[in-house]
Formats: structure tokens, C-alpha cells, sequence
């Protein structure tokens, strides 16, 4: 059943197609993962632009839909029993995604725990890790004189990057088949080139993960998804 979009959301991002899955978004590395797995899987959504701002992500009609003030979040007025679903943290809605559509997560019980161990890993790990590694090293973290944070996570980024290298080893994806993992890991890899960190973690270096980047972003959905919701002019 088709329903309307009913969400304090709307009033100030209204859905012009509310049949569709609304996508609230940025193109960051966690946004892109969802615009990402929307073009693959083929599903209708319409994308809303939310920026970082806190004028955007703590206003009172983005904290409706999430309280944690992060990207992405969606709303599908179609969801399980065709009642309406509002979603955020992204790997919640990656899965959530790949039930709906019953792509890129296997129904092979030990292939999907390990997709899903991997979706965690980026989750809890690389995620984490990363974007603290580009506050300390490229944005207002960079300017601190004591080097120990900035150390830390130049570390601990190398150490993640090693994992992924070593998991890539006789494969072009994570697990198997191109999986909703691909989608999550593959953009946060990606950030540390507009950290400009690719060097000083060793990036250039490692055997598997260029490649599997390359590969990555050479996928004509995911070419399309990068700069959706697309920035400000």
C-alpha cells in the first residue's frame, strides 16, 4: 500500500514524491554508503540535502526523525507490513535496505553473519578510527602541538588498513560477492584521500586495498551515488 510521508521532516524537507523512500543525506563517507545501496539495489527514493550544520542536523525536525543529530537517515513509507518506517544509523539502514531489496546480503546463514561481522567492523572500527584520524590531521586536531592523538590515529588507521589489505588477499570484495560491507567499507578507505592522509598511513603501499577501491568506485552505481544528496554549488 502506498502511503504519504507523515513526519515532522517534511515541514522542513517536504517529500515532492512521498511514495518513495525519503533519503536525508549528505555525501560524507557514511552518507554515501546509503545513495550507494539505493542506486544498487534499484530502489525509488527521493534525496534530501541536509548539511552538517548545526542549523540543519539540530533542528527540531531533523532531531524528530534522529535524536542523535547524525546523517544518513531515511524514511520508507512502504516499510514491513506496508506500514511507515523511520530509520538512522546507517548500517541499521544498510540492513534494512538489503532485506527489503534481497540484494547484496546473503541468505547463506554463515556468508551473511560474516557480511554482517564486516558491516560492524567498519561500524565500530574504520569508521571511528578514520574520521578522528582526519580531525587530528587535517581539520581543527592538525593545529594541537602535542603530536599524541595525532600519532594515535595515524597508527590505528595503519593497523585498520592492514586488516582490510589482509582480508582482500585472493578477493576483489570483503566477503564473497559484492555485499552491503563493500558499500560501508569502500567510501571510508576512500576518505583518506580528502584527508590527504594516504601517505602517512602507508596507503599507496598496501597490496589489495587500491585496487579494491578502483574497483569500487568504477561500479556505475556507485559513480552515480557519490554525490548524492548532491553538495552546494
Amino acid at each position: 500500500m502506498t502511503q504519504t510521508v507523515n513526519h515532522p521532516i517534511s515541514a522542513r524537507w517536504p517529500a515532492t514524491e512521498p511514495e518513495k523512500i525519503q533519503l536525508y543525506s549528505f555525501p560524507t563517507p557514511n552518507g554515501v554508503k546509503i545513495s550507494i545501496a539505493l542506486e544498487e539495489m534499484g530502489l525509488a527514493y527521493e534525496p534530501h540535502l541536509v548539511t552538517l550544520a548545526d542549523a540543519d542536523v539540530k533542528s527540531p525536525e531533523f532531531l524528530a526523525l534522529n535524536p542523535n543529530n547524525k546523517i544518513p537517515a531515511i524514511i520508507d513509507p512502504n516499510g514491513p507490513n506496508g506500514a511507515q518506517i523511520e530509520l538512522f544509523e546507517s548500517g541499521a539502514i544498510l540492513i534494512y535496505l538489503a532485506e527489503k531489496s534481497g540484494k547484496f546480503l546473503s541468505k547463506d546463514p554463515k556468508t551473511r553473519y560474516e557480511t554482517l561481522q564486516w558491516l560492524m567492523f567498519q561500524m565500530g572500527g574504520l569508521g571511528p578510527m578514520f574520521g578522528q584520524l582526519g580531525f587530528f590531521y587535517k581539520f581543527a586536531g592538525a593545529k594541537m602541538e602535542d603530536p599524541t592523538a595525532r600519532e594515535r590515529y595515524i597508527g590505528e588507521a595503519k593497523r585498520l588498513l592492514a586488516v582490510v589489505d589482509a582480508q582482500l588477499e585472493g578477493r576483489d570484495w570483503i566477503v564473497g560477492d559484492y555485499s552491503i560491507a563493500d558499500m560501508a567499507i569502500a567510501p571510508w578507505l576512500n576518505a583518506l584521500d580528502f584527508y590527504g592522509a594516504k601517505e602517512v598511513t602507508g596507503y599507496n603501499d598496501l597490496k589489495n586495498v587500491p585496487a579494491y577501491v578502483a574497483r569500487f568506485y568504477a561500479r556505475p552505481a556507485v559513480d552515480r551515488a557519490k554525490n548524492i544528496p548532491a553538495r552546494p554549488e
